[in-house]
């Protein structure tokens, strides 16, 4: 009877090992410990260095669709655009004034393209997208390159880049070959997080700042999170920018 005893004792043990609330106890532990990992991960970051969080599918937004076709145009103008022409015996109405003398367009003084002042740190409050939009609009009109420079305005890298960058020389550059969108991931922002992940597939930690060169069509040309920053120097930025242009 001892016997039966023990084993009957065994076996409710191991049923309760398998229990839904045992089972539960242990991913809700699994789960805590991942998060641990990551947020140890966010705190071992290197100095200029941002983390960023891999993208969640249930918020990527919906595939636009094509064009709606024009919407149909009111009653109204359709009654007036299907009128039957005026009866027989109706006064014709006055006859259509005679065009305006031609007159020959003044000269115009030539065009100037004038140099844009470069701005240093990255605005958190502007639009990255909207931002990326209109210089890619600008890049098929006039074929020069889109220059993304992601970045934070407590970066001491980033800063550097910004002192060249402004620099005459580099300014020239830029402003010849380039434009530049300057888009800000040091304040968490999700959206600009969106940007970078679409032009950079490496995904996790970023060595500020990521420069990547766009054609443009909006096609990668190069990215620094891939093959690495050039010297933030007049030289090393000069050379990239040129090697690119």
């Amino acid at each position: 009877m001892a016997t039966v005893a023990a084993l009957g004792a065994a076996w409710a043990g191991t049923q309760a090992l398998r229990s839904p609330g045992s089972t539960a106890a242990s991913a809700a532990s699994s789960a805590s410990a991942s998060a641990s990992v990551e947020a140890q991960s966010r705190t071992e970051l290197a100095p200029g260095t941002v983390f960023v969080p891999p993208a969640d599918p249930s918020s990527a937004p919906a595939t636009p669709s094509a064009s709606a076709p024009a919407p149909a145009p009111p009653a109204e103008a359709r009654g007036s655009a299907g009128a039957s022409p005026s009866p027989a015996g109706s006064k014709p109405g006055p006859a259509a004034a005679a065009p305006a003398a031609k007159r020959e367009p003044a000269a115009s003084a030539p065009k100037t393209t004038a140099k844009a002042a470069f701005a240093p740190g990255y605005d958190s409050a502007a639009d990255g997208q909207q931002a990326l939009d209109a210089a890619l609009r600008a890049a098929a009109a006039d074929g020069k390159q889109v220059l993304l420079d992601f970045g934070a305005n407590w970066c001491g890298n980033c800063k550097a880049a910004d002192k060249v960058f402004g620099q005459p020389a580099t300014n020239a550059l830029l402003n010849d070959s380039y434009h530049l969108v300057k888009i800000d991931i040091g304040s968490q922002n999700s959206a600009n997080f969106s940007i970078l992940r679409k032009y950079s597939s490496g995904g996790g930690s970023y060595k500020m700042p990521v420069l990547i060169v766009l054609s443009p069509p909006g096609t990668v040309r190069t990215d620094t999170h891939q093959s690495g920053n050039p010297a933030l120097t007049a030289d090393g930025l000069g050379s990239f920018l040129r090697q690119w242009s």
